[in-house]
């Protein structure tokens, strides 16, 4: 019998949310069920814009008590498409993004809709962030719960290592929070497990003092001297400080300012020094900033919001994306010379080959700490394959394949679950999530918090 508490049809589900519940009779339909990566064009049976956790909750009671598919959305930008699910129902977290700031305690409450912009706007108003992203219009809830990798990690850690407590709704509709004191084997599957243990409707972080002016931006540098201005970034690396961090890509110049105009279109090297202190990082970064003849230096102090949106329109939505990562055993001249390779060969000049350093606070976390896969890769690649017609589907998914075998020979198998990509496998799903002990112990949390595998639009831990 159908109550309150468990809608048991589309309509009666409706007339319980204090959110929209759109259907493809509604207009609002198209837009409420693109997401970020155009390859993935589904149609939902419904989209139900939730507005709290009561409306959550009879969301997740609907899909369990009916069998219908659930795809949970937070920022939608998902690049394996599970955001999103055809003739099934998404539950869109995206009204839901507030976040509140305690400047004194130095903590963040985050509703699980945010974006990364949204936590940058109000924790700068203090000087404060959070590692997160590098693109201000990512969700928070799906790269903090696959790790979480940015620009503050080498110093502070990965998202998850500023992770409080989450509050989440379960498969059988509880309302839990899990932290090191409540539910501690399910706070430590939250960290790097993904979307597998619940629908998680808020996040409460720990936050530090950066900016509002930071070292960034990018210097330029042709093709023909990427190979040495790689290895001058290995070579600095090796003993680098923590409070430096780095990104690399390997692409062609954006035909647009500050861009200089005689090199749009160019294949380039963009290396994106990064320190958060304006007093020593210009001493700090100088083997970086100083190196070679750059064919453009946008390099300097910029606010931390400025940096962290640099790349908004670089991948913008509804482009089609095909994108793998892995971590590499090192930078070895053969591989910078693989990667060069790569970049003249890219099969469109949107194509991004991106490079950067781990360690630092990232590798001094335990490995059994949390979830999360391997903490000791010094390097990681992620090629992030774009373009915008669907008929070439086929010619960039076969050069993003392609380009990612010919790296294996310095790969170390090992993956961050973010960067999986679109082909999945169960051997790289046990790799990014630390191998087969970790994933095991993963698959017994599975199976106490989800037995039915309600939760599985997401890089799945099967019970």
């Amino acid at each position: 019998m159908a109550t309150m508490q468990h809608p048991q049809t589309m309509m009666s589900l409706a007339e319980e949310l204090r959110g929209e519940l759109i259907t493809p009779d509604n207009p609002a339909y198209d837009d409420a069920r693109r997401v970020w990566n155009g390859m993935f064009d589904q149609h939902p049976s419904a989209i139900a814009q939730v507005l709290g956790i009561v409306d959550v909750v009879a969301v997740v009671d609907y899909a369990r008590d009916t069998g219908v598919e659930l795809a949970v959305r937070g920022g939608g930008h998902s690049s394996a498409g599970y955001s999103t699910v055809d003739d099934g129902i998404v539950l869109d977290l995206s009204q839901m993004k507030g976040v509140w700031v305690d400047p004194r305690a130095k903590v963040a409450r985050v509703q699980a809709g945010a974006l990364w912009g949204d936590v940058d706007r109000e924790t700068q108003a203090y000087g404060l962030a959070v590692p997160g992203g590098q693109i201000s219009h990512t969700g928070v809830a799906g790269l903090t719960l696959g790790g979480g990798i940015g620009w503050l990690s080498r110093r502070y850690g990965l998202t998850i290592d500023n992770l409080i407590s989450v509050d989440l709704v379960t498969a059988d509709g509880r309302f839990v929070t899990a932290s090191d004191d409540e539910h501690p084997d399910l706070f430590w599957g939250l960290r790097g497990g993904s979307g597998n243990f619940g629908v998680v409707v808020s996040f409460e972080y720990r936050l530090h003092e950066v900016g509002p002016l930071v070292l960034g931006g990018p210097l330029l540098y042709e093709l023909d001297d990427a190979p040495a201005a790689l290895r001058n970034a290995r070579d600095f690396f090796v003993d680098a400080p923590d409070a430096v961090s780095l990104w690399m890509v390997l692409t062609h110049v954006p035909s647009e300012p500050p861009f200089p105009t005689e090199s749009w279109g160019s294949p380039v090297l963009a290396v994106v020094p990064f320190c958060t202190d304006l007093d020593r990082g210009p001493k700090l970064l100088e083997p970086l900033t100083t190196f070679g003849t750059p064919i453009a230096n946008l390099h300097g102090p910029m606010p931390y919001t400025v940096l962290q949106s640099a790349l908004d329109d670089v991948d913008p939505h509804g482009h089609r994306y095909w994108e793998r990562g892995d971590y590499l055993a090192d930078l070895s001249d053969g591989v910078i010379d693989a990667l060069v390779a790569g970049a003249r060969s890219a099969s469109s000049k949107l194509t991004e080959i991106l490079v950067f350093p781990m360690g630092g606070a990232i590798a001094r976390v335990p490995a059994n700490a949390t979830a999360f896969g391997d903490r000791s890769a010094p390097w990681a690649v992620w090629v992030a394959s774009q373009w915008t017609d669907s008929a070439e589907d086929a010619v960039h998914r076969d050069w993003t394949r392609g380009f990612a075998g010919s790296l294996a020979p310095w790969t170390t198998g090992a993956v961050y679950v973010n960067a999986i990509g679109g082909d999945v496998t169960e051997a790289r799903k046990v790799e990014a999530y630390g191998g087969p002990l970790k994933y095991e112990r993963l698959k017994e949390l599975k199976r106490s918090w989800d037995p039915d595998n309600l939760f599985h639009r997401n890089h799945n831990i099967a019970p």
